[in-house]
Formats: C-alpha cells, sequence, structure tokens
C-alpha cells in the first residue's frame, strides 16, 4: 500500500508518499481501506522529531483519524462487517491507504457525512468531549471560555457547550474567523491580537468570570486565564502552543477553589481510549444525526500532497480541520 512517511524529523518536505508493507489485522481488528484522514498539531510535532507515536502505533506514518470502508473483519469482530463505512480516533498511522483497528474503537459514519467529514471528526471531537464533560463537568447554564475557536478542537468544543446549554466565549486570531465561529453559536468573540479576553469576559459576566476554560495555548495565557476564571472554576489544558510553562501563584487558585487538568488521549491505554469511543457513540454521535452538531472542513489534499498540508496548517490560517483525500 502507499503511505506518507516520515523519512526524517523536519520540515514538511520530509513528508514523502512510500510503498509499505498492508497491515495485518488481529483477531479483533478490522481492516479499513482509508478514503479520507486529517491533520492534527500532533502530526506536526512528530513530523519535526518532538511527539513519538505510542507503542501500538506506527513509527513513521502519522495520522490520528480516519475515515473508510472495512475491507475485512476478524473472526472476534462482531459490530462490523466488509462494506460497512467506518471513522475512528487512531494512535497513528492514518495517512496511508489502509489501516487496522479495534473494532471497539471505530464507528459507523451517519448517512449524512460524506469520508471527508467523518475524517474531520474523531479527534477534535473526542478531545473536547474528554476536556469539557469528563474533566471539567461542564453544566448547562455554565459559561465556557474556548481559546483558539477557530482551531479544530476549538469549533468542536464550541459547538459541544452549546449543544449543553452553555454560554461560550473564544479567542481567535481574526474577524473572520470569530464570525465563523459565531454561526457555529460562539457568543462572544475575543481578537487576541487586538482585546484583552479577560476584559471582556469580566465585561460580559458582571465579574463573575467563566466556569470553565478550555486551553491550547498554556503559559502566556494564564494570568488572564485566572483573572477570567469564576470561583471553583476549572481550567483544562489540552496543548501549549504558546509554551508550558507558567509563574504559578497558588494563592490565585485557593482563592477561587480552582481546578486545574492536563489531558491528552494519544497516549492513553487503549481500553481509556475505547470507553471515550463508546460515550462518543452514546452522547454526541446521535447530535450530528439530526444536525445539532456537524463537521467543519476547511480545505482538503490529496494524500500524496501531505507536505503542502502541513505548510498550511502551519499558516494559521485554516478554520476548523484540513483534511487528507486517500
Amino acid at each position: 500500500m502507499r503511505a506518507i512517511v516520515i523519512t526524517k524529523p523536519g520540515e514538511p518536505d520530509v513528508l514523502q508518499i512510500r510503498q509499505v508493507p498492508d497491515p495485518i489485522p488481529g483477531p479483533e481488528e478490522l481492516l479499513v481501506d482509508v478514503r479520507a484522514t486529517a491533520l492534527n498539531r500532533a502530526d506536526l510535532a512528530q513530523r519535526r522529531g518532538g511527539y513519538a507515536a505510542p507503542p501500538d502505533a506506527p513509527a513513521d506514518i502519522p495520522g490520528l483519524e480516519f475515515s473508510g470502508v472495512v475491507a475485512k473483519a476478524s473472526a472476534k469482530v462482531s459490530t462490523f462487517k466488509p462494506g460497512d463505512r467506518v471513522f475512528g480516533l487512531l494512535g497513528g498511522g492514518g495517512y496511508a491507504e489502509k489501516l487496522v483497528i479495534h473494532e471497539g474503537m471505530a464507528l459507523h459514519i451517519p448517512p449524512s457525512m460524506d469520508f471527508e467529514q467523518a475524517a474531520s471528526v474523531p479527534e477534535v471531537f473526542f478531545t473536547a468531549y474528554d476536556a469539557l464533560f469528563n474533566w471539567c463537568k461542564l453544566e448547562m447554564g455554565e459559561r465556557a471560555l474556548i481559546h483558539a475557536c477557530g482551531s479544530g478542537v476549538g469549533v468542536a468544543a464550541i459547538q459541544l457547550a452549546k449543544a449543553k446549554g452553555a454560554t461560550t466565549f473564544g479567542t481567535a486570531g481574526s474577524a473572520e474567523k470569530l464570525a465563523k465561529a459565531q454561526a457555529l453559536g460562539l457568543d462572544f468573540g475575543v481578537n487576541y491580537r487586538e482585546q484583552d479576553f479577560a476584559a471582556i469576559v469580566k465585561e460580559h459576566t458582571t465579574n463573575q468570570g467563566v466556569n470553565v476554560i478550555l486551553d491550547v495555548i498554556g503559559g502566556p495565557y494564564w494570568e488572564r486565564n485566572i483573572a477570567s476564571l469564576a470561583t471553583r472554576g476549572r481550567i483544562v489544558f489540552v496543548g501549549s502552543l504558546g509554551g508550558g510553562k507558567i509563574d504559578l501563584n497558588i494563592g490565585s487558585l485557593l482563592g477561587k477553589r480552582a481546578s486545574l487538568f492536563g489531558t491528552t488521549l494519544r497516549s492513553r491505554p487503549i481500553l481509556e481510549k475505547m470507553q471515550v469511543t463508546a460515550q462518543f457513540r452514546r452522547h454526541v454521535l446521535p447530535l450530528f444525526t439530526v444536525g445539532k452538531l456537524r463537521p467543519v472542513v476547511d480545505k482538503i489534499f490529496p494524500l500524496d500532497q501531505a507536505a503542502e498540508a502541513h505548510r498550511y496548517m502551519e499558516s494559521n490560517a485554516n478554520f476548523g480541520k484540513i483534511v487528507l483525500k486517500v
């Protein structure tokens, strides 16, 4: 099969299309003919040599999500059959024509979604759901601040928070991205290049702050995050694009009785990932079926243009997901 291989750590040109052996499914796995995959920041970090794949994933083929068609269902598989349209979360290996996945990690694609849309869902919606609800226990009537609300995770988090009945604040670097986010349900947008999000939060919450903050930026936002946080508020970090170090004043947390969480999906044991997949199947997938949630695809590249897709992601121009069509 063909796959995009990281030939060595470096810039996008190190991504090369190569012939590699077909994967062989185990007794509880599906062999899938891949139709699409999608980019994530973790792919860029892996390409640069800064984020190794977990032991159960290919070391040199990136790709954390996929959509495709079941080519073979192994002997112990009970919920899928050849020809089924499926999508799901991966530890890696999505930039390829074929992959294997445990049946507990696979989902049926709703009839309303095409392959490109389906491939854009798992990583960001799983991450946002897990962060907002498993860790931060976001409730109806609460307020949530979503940083980088034009990113894949941000676009997912806005929709999930609104579906729960929360008021949403979001930061992005352009008026265009904020307008698109508002069309998805964002209540209060902040252009971080021109405005102080902590001041906007104070203004629109009568100094009460937000109950939940989902942060992919990290260090540069720390003090303003604390200033924006309500009493008994929760902050969850799912990335640190701006830097991972903070100057922590413990007193600021004590006074607000705040909770901090950090989480990632990729490195978790497969049983934990299967639990999140089951939650998604039960609580989130029906919302796509009825139109309360929708995939947001920014741009589609063919698989052999993976390097160009990485450059595009590095430009930060996208709103929503960048997809590779296989």
